[in-house]
């Protein structure tokens, strides 16, 4: 994009009067018009607006709300950090507070009003920019207890992940990374990439899961000018965008047969055709790709190509969940703490005991995705300086260890968990951890070599 060219607001609306009001309308805005569904998907693939306004009422149903609400869903699954201001008339709380459970920014009950919604559109403007200033503040910090230059862990388990991660890094190699949901994939892969000599190019990230079987092979191959309704220019697709970089395919196990052919295409001969189009384009771009499927599985049923998949792992790495990773639910919780306390509730200084207790035995089922989620809750709802466990909301859990009968390797394994646990809240001091299990140095530091674990 040029760097003097205006911001670009799309506005999604079939009556052809509003199309030319809202059009002039706005003179710090390029204004976009789309008038149905394929027209508005195929300008936001184009465009790339950060502010959308969508009236629900389009064809084939201009007197509901069906293709709307479809319009929606298709823009959040592309580009879910695009902010849609949806206009509608038809049962309009009804209407609204469905829209912002599926994504909308805000809503506006016509008929519209250009000014007030020129001030709905320019908030939604400045608070995509403040977004986007606070990716880039994130990505560039540092931390604490770091790997591949971003990962926040302490468990020996995560760090035996980044070692190999890293090894890989600048080979040829593909690569999968398997794991539950939450777990940090996408965060590992842009480690991958950063660690790589491909490290200047572009990093781009696709959920094969989030895009809708019709619009996916667009996504990744780009299309022609023409090739279907609403296809008014030609666009790059995923993979031609990411030349010279990385494109990181998250739930690949998603990728219908018909395109995991053509993606193996491109696997083997490094060269894409658009769709609509018949040149071959080379493009040098690594894959890495991520499923939380079991792949081997769905090739004995034939859901996944068996050929793709060796392409695709050559090298395949296992991810822990967040239970598995002992300690780390505590140091994530901090560093979560810390980031969402200057956002939100600048009081909020830190954890009670309590918490840290209930942090500690909850067995994460949603992964680090669902913590920083608690986190985040429990920052928003803090009265004092320290969140308490009734502010993470984590509900009882069953006690670990119910099933082990033999008592000298419960007693192993939960000698183990607390240490690693009072490791993780001293982070890493020797004498807090040592106050903290009541015992001395000398006898923590005979369990650490006993026990293996590392400080």
């Amino acid at each position: 994009m040029a760097a003097d060219r205006k911001p670009v607001l799309l506005v999604i609306e079939d009556d052809p009067g509003l199309q030319a009001q809202l059009k002039w309308a706005y003179d710090d805005f390029e204004v976009v018009i789309a008038g149905d569904r394929d027209s508005a998907i195929a300008a936001l693939r184009s465009e790339a607006p950060a502010v959308v306004t969508l009236d629900l009422g389009l064809p084939p149903d201009p007197d509901g709300t069906t293709e709307g609400f479809a319009v929606l869903d298709a823009i959040m699954a592309l580009k879910p950090d695009t902010k849609v201001i949806v206009a509608s008339g038809h049962g309009a709380r009804e209407s609204a507070l469905a829209a912002i459970a599926r994504g909308a920014y805000d809503f506006y009950q016509k008929p519209i009003d250009i000014e007030a919604l020129g001030l709905i559109v320019r908030r939604a403007f400045n608070l995509r920019a403040i977004e986007e200033e606070n990716r880039r503040l994130v990505a560039s910090s540092g931390a604490d207890k770091t790997v591949l230059g971003r990962l926040i862990t302490g468990a020996p388990e995560m760090v035996k992940v980044a070692r190999t991660i890293e090894r890989v890094a600048r080979t040829s190699v593909s690569v999968m990374l398997l794991g539950a949901s939450g777990t940090g994939k996408e965060l590992l892969a842009k480690g991958l990439h950063d660690a790589s000599d491909r490290a200047n190019g572009p990093f781009i990230a696709i959920n094969c899961a989030a895009i809708p079987e019709t619009l996916l092979e667009s996504e990744l191959f780009g299309h022609e000018k023409g090739a279907f309704t609403g296809a008014v220019k030609t666009t790059e697709g995923k993979i031609e965008s990411a030349d010279g970089g990385t494109l990181f395919l998250d739930e690949v196990g998603d990728i219908p047969l018909p395109l995991q052919v053509k993606l193996l295409r491109f696997l083997q001969e490094r060269t894409i055709e658009r769709v609509g189009g018949r040149r071959a384009i080379p493009v040098n771009t690594r894959i890495v790709c991520a499923t939380h499927q079991d792949l081997e599985s769905m090739i004995q049923q034939g859901a996944f190509r068996e050929d793709l998949f060796y392409r695709l792992a050559e090298i395949v790495i296992r991810i822990p969940g967040l239970a598995e990773r002992h300690g780390d639910p505590v140091l994530l919780a901090k560093a979560f703490l810390k980031r969402f306390a200057t956002e939100m509730n600048p009081a909020v200084a830190g954890f009670a005991p309590d918490a840290l207790a209930a942090i500690d035995a909850h067995d994460w089922p949603g992964n680090v995705r669902e913590l920083e989620n608690r986190v985040k809750r429990a920052v928003i709802m803090a009265d004092g300086k320290l969140v308490n466990a009734d502010d993470l909301d984590l509900g009882a859990t069953q006690e670990d260890g119910a099933d082990v009968l033999n008592l000298k390797s419960a007693r192993e394994a939960a000698d183990r968990k607390v240490i690693r646990h009072a490791l993780a809240r001293s982070e890493g001091n020797i004498s807090s951890t040592a106050k903290l299990l009541g015992i001395s140095r000398p006898t923590l530091y005979d369990l650490l070599k006993q026990y293996d674990l590392q400080t």
